[in-house]
């Protein structure tokens, strides 16, 4: 075979193994170092949005943008988990028109759901469209 053949064939590996590796991080909890309380970083008006809210013990902030296809799937996932979870709410912001929030926040892909106690405190984070069972298997300890 000739090395434009080889290159080829290793370029090919590559990308399937970063595709996989990509893949197996998708839809899982991944708790944050130290549990760091994000009111601090988050904005005012993302603040009062979370204060005006019913009070749960555990809130569920999913970051969209306005043309991501697995962002309609997570919200529909979400709001319906939340709805049949008791001291679970659901609440989505659309970075598309607050891009700014996004460094403070350190979130660089869409969907992103942080994962909120009732004092701000992050819980834990996960990228993309969340497995429901994992969600409710992350959960349990911070709604017993």
């Amino acid at each position: 075979m000739s090395a434009g053949v080889w290159a080829l064939l290793i370029a090919v590996a590559a990308a399937l193994l970063g595709g996989a590796v990509w893949k197996a991080g998708q839809g899982k909890a991944r708790e944050r170092n130290g549990g760091q309380n994000m009111t601090e970083l988050l904005p005012d008006a993302l603040k009062q949005r979370l204060a005006d809210g019913p009070d749960a013990k555990v809130t569920l902030l999913q970051l969209s943008t306005t043309f991501c296809a697995p962002c309609r799937h997570t919200r529909v996932l979400l709001a319906d988990f939340a709805q049949r979870t008791g001291g679970v709410r659901h609440v989505e912001v659309d970075l598309t028109d607050h891009p700014e929030w996004s460094t403070p926040l350190r979130v660089h892909t869409t969907p992103t759901t942080l994962v909120l106690n009732a004092a701000g405190d992050e819980l834990f984070r996960i990228k993309g469209v969340p497995h429901r069972d994992n969600l409710a298997t992350a959960l349990q300890p911070h709604l017993a």
